[in-house]
């Protein structure tokens, strides 16, 4: 059976998920670890590897057939992150609003404490997009769901999303996204 406008060419799981609307729930925080970067031997900024772009590419351009609904998008300021979270605000389209829709916040490098942005995300009505960094991101995956950033229910790839959404309960992991499963 077809679903109108389903992208065919997307995976199996997440066709099943457009078919109940992805949109029809609010509260949705979808956690992103930057794209492949390069080594800091490299160079010291780290940029994103041409493969890094690629398969940010790649994700970003799924993630827009699933119509998001993403109101903002968080990156840490750090270069991969930047361009990674510019990569999927064109793709979303939130790169020509007049109101700058993909933003650096404090609070999401690398070692920060995951606490005040678990709080925020709490308060937060909006389906918001974080990218970040390892070790950040498990600690706050860990911390919406279970309370404790050491205790992590999930696996972080580049450029691959994660989609919490949150329940009477707390919050919960719907899908995920990587470059391995997004053919």
């Amino acid at each position: 059976m077809l679903w109108p406008n389903c992208p065919m060419n997307l995976p199996n799981f997440l066709r099943r998920r457009y078919r109940r609307g992805i949109r029809s729930m609010k509260n949705r925080v979808y956690l992103v670890q930057h794209g492949q970067a390069k080594d800091k031997e490299e160079d010291a900024e780290r940029p994103l590897t041409p493969e890094g772009r690629r398969q940010t590419a790649r994700i970003a351009e799924l993630a827009a057939r699933l119509d998001l609904g993403v109101a903002e998008i968080w990156h840490s300021g750090k270069t991969r992150a930047a361009e990674t979270a510019a990569i999927f605000g064109s793709a979303l389209g939130l790169m020509n609003l007049e109101k700058k829709s993909v933003l650096a916040v404090e609070g999401l490098n690398p070692t920060d404490n995951v606490k005040p942005v678990a709080n925020g995300l709490a308060g937060e009505t909006r389906s918001m997009m974080l990218v970040g960094h390892l070790p950040f991101m498990p600690r706050l995956a860990g911390q919406m769901i279970n309370h404790d950033a050491e205790k992590s229910p999930v696996e972080f790839q580049h450029s691959g999303i994660i989609c919490l959404v949150r329940e009477a309960t707390g919050w919960r992991v719907d899908w995920q996204l990587n470059p391995g499963n997004s053919a």
